[in-house]
């Protein structure tokens, strides 16, 4: 069969078989470092918007671009090839909670701009740097009762989700985004309703971007919180095909490593991905978290050195300094190998 026929990104799979990849750090943690007030979030553009806006991170996309850029190069120069987009809420649905809902699209073409042009400025021949699309889960759960009392109850659909996604899909897309990140899955049919909307847009665009899932366990039980187990979460999204699975966020990665074992175990066809938190929440914390850089590479680089890994990163309370020690850590092992190639090698396009 032909392999999948790239459009955006075709040395990434190879790349995947030669080194460990390194994917960026927090961005919501870099962001609390610059103490930003509810005027840096409105600016000149949204100073009379009726409802709170600090803390919407993906405004500042619009309002300080200068920080997201600067934290994007902050991340591109501790080492990371693939740099995501400021876009994890930046869909209609949770834009919706700002009363922000029209510029979802806006705010991920501009996303997507911003990191584009930071990858290209320190992208070199022998160090590609990729834009990673973000697509975070949104803040509602298309599987899952908000009502104890109604089981039944949704406060979503699925085609809601995936028109949200599509719209999403293709700000970035536009923007320059090389491939797509549907991240911090709690919810395996959120997750389906972005994949359709990416296969709709790679469809009707003509465009074949890399996509990669990552899941996150919510407890001990290694389970997502729609209740599949990280072998159950692999079958029920492997019909798109990625170039890689993966596990982000929740556990940090003491308590994340059994997981991430099983996923490389049965994910034979693709690239597996790791970015954990800094550890367990601490308030205490300069970050918010526990874990010291020198503490979460040590870990992730025990992953590594076991063979579960092809793509090393952070989630919550990582930084730049983090993604450093992950770099240094993880280049001293080779990739995980995969049993067979990769889907994107072994499948064709159609």
């Amino acid at each position: 069969m032909k392999p999948i026929a790239y459009t955006r990104a075709q040395g990434l799979p190879a790349l995947l078989q030669q080194r460990i990849v390194v994917l960026d750090g927090a961005m919501g943690t870099m962001i609390q470092r610059y103490k930003l007030t509810e005027a840096d979030y409105r600016g000149e553009r949204f100073k009379d918007h009726p409802k709170d806006l600090k803390g919407n991170n993906e405004l500042l996309l619009f309002t300080r671009p200068d920080v997201i850029r600067e934290i994007h190069e902050q991340y591109l120069a501790a080492g990371a090839d693939l740099i995501e987009t400021n876009t994890f809420g930046a869909t209609s649905v949770a834009q919706e909670d700002y009363g922000l809902a029209e510029l979802a699209y806006e705010m991920n073409l501009v996303a997507a701009q911003i990191a584009r042009a930071a990858c290209d400025k320190f992208s070199t021949p022998d160090k590609p740097r990729y834009v990673a699309g973000a697509l975070g889960p949104t803040p509602r759960t298309a599987s899952i009762s908000p009502d104890v009392n109604d089981p039944g109850a949704r406060n979503i659909d699925f085609d809601t989700l995936r028109a949200a996604y599509y719209e999403q899909a293709k700000g970035l897309l536009d923007g320059g985004a090389d491939l797509f990140l549907v991240e911090t899955i709690f919810d395996t049919l959120n997750a389906k309703a972005a994949i359709f909307a990416l296969d709709e847009l790679m469809e009707a665009t003509g465009e074949r971007l890399p996509v990669i899932i990552s899941g996150t366990v919510t407890d001990a039980s290694g389970r997502i919180l729609s209740g599949q187990t990280v072998t159950a979460f692999w079958h029920s999204v492997r019909h798109a095909r990625p170039l890689a699975i993966g596990l982000n966020c929740a556990l940090g990665a003491t308590l994340m490593r059994p997981y991430i074992e099983e996923l490389s175990k049965v994910a034979g066809e693709v690239a597996v991905s790791c970015y954990p938190n800094a550890g367990l929440p601490n308030p205490m914390s300069d970050t918010g978290f526990d874990e010291t850089p020198d503490v979460t590479a040590r870990l992730v680089g025990e992953f590594a050195q076991a063979g579960f890994l092809n793509i090393a990163g952070g989630c919550c309370g990582t930084t730049p300094d983090h993604i450093a020690a992950i770099a240094k850590a993880v280049s001293a092992y080779k990739p995980r190998v995969s049993g067979e190639k990769f889907f994107s090698q072994m499948l064709a396009a159609a």
